[in-house]
């Protein structure tokens, strides 16, 4: 796949979470061949920022409408249910990767 997608990963600080949710998906996805550059935000910058991005990732609840797609990927902090967020995390990135 050539395309490098753009994803941004939000906590509550933008920092302690989203940078070990970072880790874990930039593992996943290196591991899966999928090209990716991502950064990391609060989830009160996240609708000014979601049109520069092909994905949002949350750590933690997130209500408001997104412009693109989103997914909360707190299992990958919590443990529970770590498999099906990888899956459903590489699901959503092979979606976009092909809708480009």
């Amino acid at each position: 796949m050539s395309k490098q997608l753009n994803i941004i990963v939000a906590c509550g600080s933008g920092v302690a979470t989203s940078t070990v949710a970072v880790d874990a998906v930039k593992n996943i996805l290196e591991r899966a061949g999928i090209s990716a550059k991502i950064s990391k935000c609060t989830l009160g910058e996240l609708e000014g920022k979601q049109q520069n991005f092909d994905l949002v990732l949350t750590t933690a609840n997130y209500k408001k409408a997104l412009t693109i797609p989103h997914m909360s990927v707190f299992g990958l902090i919590s443990g529970v249910n770590v498999d099906l967020v990888k899956d459903k995390l590489l699901q959503l990135c092979q979606e976009i990767l092909s809708n480009a």
